[in-house]
């Protein structure tokens, strides 16, 4: 339990991210390409946030950063697919 414990803080920044994407898209929904724009910096940010998290943990290795970038770029193809169709 201790294990799982010492990764709180970062997910709970990892949250935080999200929520303030989810904020931003509900705030600025009068604009597509703002909507568009705040969900580029979630995904930039989480991938930055999944590179920090695995540095700090010594588990840092590029199958992983390249498992970020994948699913955020997937995130950003929904999003895009949704605002734009």
């Amino acid at each position: 339990m201790k294990q799982k414990l010492r990764h709180l803080p970062h997910y709970l920044g990892l949250l935080g991210i999200l929520f303030l994407t989810v904020l931003g898209f509900w705030f600025f929904s009068y604009d597509k390409l703002f909507q568009a724009a705040v969900f580029v910096s979630a995904a930039l940010s989480y991938i930055v946030w999944g590179v920090i998290h695995h540095k700090i943990h010594n588990d840092l290795y590029l199958q992983v950063v390249i498992e970020y970038v994948a699913v955020a770029l997937l995130g950003l193809v929904v999003v895009f697919s949704l605002l734009f169709s």
